[in-house]
C-alpha cells in the first residue's frame, strides 16, 4: 500500500475533514462521515464496507485494507483537525450507508427527538448489545456525527441505523398488529414490569420534552419506570436501557 504524506493544514482533504466533523449538511452532501480513534478504526475495518480514507499520525500504526486511501500527517497537523483534546492519532472517513428500509417488529424501540449525541450513541450501543431493533424518528441527532459514533462504540458499523417518520412507523405498526407504547409520567401510565414489552413497540421521548403530543395521543399504552418518589425522571439513555433490558426478560 502506498502512503501519502500531508504536512499542510490547508490541504483540501484536511479542510474537508473539518467540514464533515462540524456539519450534518456537509456529511449528507458528500456522502461521507468522519470518526476518530484507533479502537473505532479497528471496528470500521472489521465491519464497515464503506471505509474510504484513513489519516494516521506519525508513529501510529493500523491494519488498513489495500483499497483504502492512507494518509500520514505530523502530530501537530493531526491535533489541528482532531475533535479530541488528546488525539489518538487516527481519523478516518467512511461512506454514509444507503437508507435502510423500515421493518417494524415486536420488541422494538422508537427514539423520538433524542438530541444529545452521548445519549443517542449509548442507545445505539445498548440496542446492539441486546440485539433490540431500533428506529430513529424525527428530531434525533445525526447518528453519523463523530460524537454519536464515538458514544456508540462502533455500533453504527456493526448494524444498520433505521430512520423513519412517526407517520410511517405508526402505519406500519397498525398493519402488523403491533401496539405502540410510550414512556410517560402520567397517572394513566402502567408499570412497565406488568406490560408485554416483547410484543410492543416502545417510544422513548426527547431529553427535555418527552414524547411528542401527537404520539402520546395516538399511543396504545403509556408506561412508567417505577422509581423512588423523590426522583422526577431518569436520563433518556438510562430509561431506554431499562426498557430494552425488560424486553429481553
Amino acid at each position: 500500500m502506498m502512503e501519502e504524506r500531508i504536512t499542510s493544514r490547508k490541504n483540501p482533504l484536511l479542510q474537508q475533514v473539518k467540514k464533515l466533523l462540524s456539519s450534518r449538511k456537509e456529511r449528507e452532501n458528500a456522502g461521507l462521515f468522519v470518526s476518530d480513534g484507533t479502537k473505532l478504526l479497528e471496528e470500521a475495518v472489521k465491519y464497515d464496507l464503506g471505509l474510504h480514507t484513513v489519516i494516521l499520525s506519525d508513529g501510529v500504526e493500523a491494519e488498513i485494507p489495500d483499497h483504502v486511501r492512507l494518509v500520514r500527517v505530523p502530530g501537530d497537523v493531526m491535533a489541528s483537525i482532531s475533535p479530541m483534546q488528546s488525539p489518538q492519532g487516527a481519523l478516518f472517513l467512511c461512506r454514509l450507508p444507503d437508507p435502510q428500509p423500515l421493518e417494524v417488529k415486536p420488541g422494538m424501540v422508537l427514539l423520538d427527538g433524542i438530541q444529545d449525541p452521548g445519549n443517542l450513541g449509548t442507545m445505539l450501543r445498548t440496542a446492539d448489545a441486546l440485539d433490540i431493533p431500533l428506529c430513529l424518528l424525527e428530531g434525533c441527532a445525526d447518528p453519523y456525527s463523530h460524537k454519536v459514533v464515538r458514544s456508540s462504540m462502533g455500533a453504527v458499523f456493526r448494524r444498520p441505523v433505521i430512520r423513519a417518520t412517526w407517520e410511517q412507523v405508526s402505519s406500519a405498526c397498525r398493519e402488523a398488529g403491533i401496539p405502540v407504547a410510550v414512556t410517560a409520567l402520567s397517572d394513566r401510565a402502567k408499570d412497565l414490569r406488568q406490560a408485554d414489552l416483547k410484543n410492543m413497540a416502545v417510544v422513548i421521548g426527547s431529553e427535555g420534552q418527552g414524547v411528542r403530543q401527537e404520539i402520546l395521543q395516538n399511543a396504545d399504552a403509556e408506561l412508567i419506570i417505577p422509581m423512588n418518589p423523590r426522583c422526577e425522571s431518569l436520563n433518556a439513555a438510562v430509561a431506554a436501557t431499562i426498557v430494552m433490558w425488560q424486553m429481553k426478560l
